[in-house]
């Protein structure tokens, strides 16, 4: 008899048929993971850098400097803080230097201000060392980076101009003007000027530098330049007052030696004379003219 026919309602014939269900399976909870720590639970804290700084430059104060320790600690002192040297080495890096000399030279700072730090001073080593170090970089800029010496007091505005055109850049949203700069300096618009000026001693174009990569388009070729000839302008017309006044004989046979380009001998032959006569004649001609023109 098929289920149809059986009259029963379909779910019931198909639940009889089929028979009952299994007993749904239920599966274990996994037990949540538990952390066991140490003591109350709690993370362990970290090391203090400042602590571990500290008791490096105590361990340095106790050791004399053949120690073999000393050394080793003096390098780690150095090693801990290069990155506070390059950070600040690259803040000098756009100024036109290589970033590496910079560095270099703050590195350098860096290992000066671990060998000058007295830690009985109550001082932190970093408020130490920033100084030093941007003192050392200072000094390298002004010493060794100018290509065209200028006075002292004019690097170190200059300095003070380029880090104020920075801030009142960012401020302003602007250039900054030198009425501006010298009111945030305190200082004279006309020794702002002149530290401005100085700039171009900082990094001067050569005279030799090919423009358009032309050869012949040197910046010298392109300059004024004073005329040798402009020289000889006073003399000339003193020399033409002076021959003018001379005796006929004496200025014609002036006119034949260096006008002309006639030889003594073809100059006496011309008016009469011997080659001696006539040499002893532009000799005390000549002698004359000099000392005329001498006095004058």
């Amino acid at each position: 008899m098929s289920l149809i026919q059986s009259g029963l309602p379909l779910q019931e014939e198909l639940a009889t048929a089929v028979g009952p269900a299994p007993a749904r399976v239920r599966r274990p909870t996994r037990p949540a993971l538990s952390v066991v720590r140490p003591d109350s639970g709690a993370a362990p804290p970290l090391p203090d850098p400042d602590e571990h700084v500290r008791a490096l430059f105590d361990e340095l104060g106790t050791l004399d400097e053949w120690h073999p320790r000393y050394r080793e600690v003096r390098d780690e002192l150095v090693t801990l803080h290069l990155g506070l040297a390059d950070h600040l080495a690259h803040r000098y890096g756009r100024w036109g230097e290589l970033v590496e000399d910079v560095s270099q030279v703050a590195r350098m700072g860096l290992v000066k201000a671990v060998d000058r730090f007295d830690p009985s001073l109550g001082c932190e080593f970093r408020a130490f060392a920033v100084p030093t170090i941007l003192g050392e970089v200072r000094r390298f800029f002004r010493d060794t980076c100018w290509r065209v010496k200028i006075p002292r007091r004019l690097q170190e505005l200059h300095l003070r101009v380029r880090s104020a055109t920075e801030q009142l850049t960012q401020d302003l949203s602007e250039a900054p003007t030198p009425a501006e700069l010298a009111a945030f300096l305190d200082e004279p618009v006309a020794l702002v000027m002149e530290a401005l000026e100085a700039t171009m001693s900082w990094n001067p174009v050569s005279l030799d530098e090919e423009r358009g990569g032309v050869p012949t388009a040197r910046l010298a070729e392109r300059l004024g330049r004073q005329d040798p000839a402009l020289d000889l302008v006073d003399d000339h017309q003193s020399l033409v007052l002076l021959l003018r006044g001379l005796p006929a004989r004496e200025r014609r046979i002036l006119e034949l030696r260096f006008f002309d380009e006639l030889t003594q001998r073809q100059i006496g032959e011309l008016i009469g004379l011997s080659q001696m006569h006539v040499s002893r004649i532009l000799g005390s001609t000549l002698e004359r003219l000099r000392l005329d023109l001498l006095a004058d």
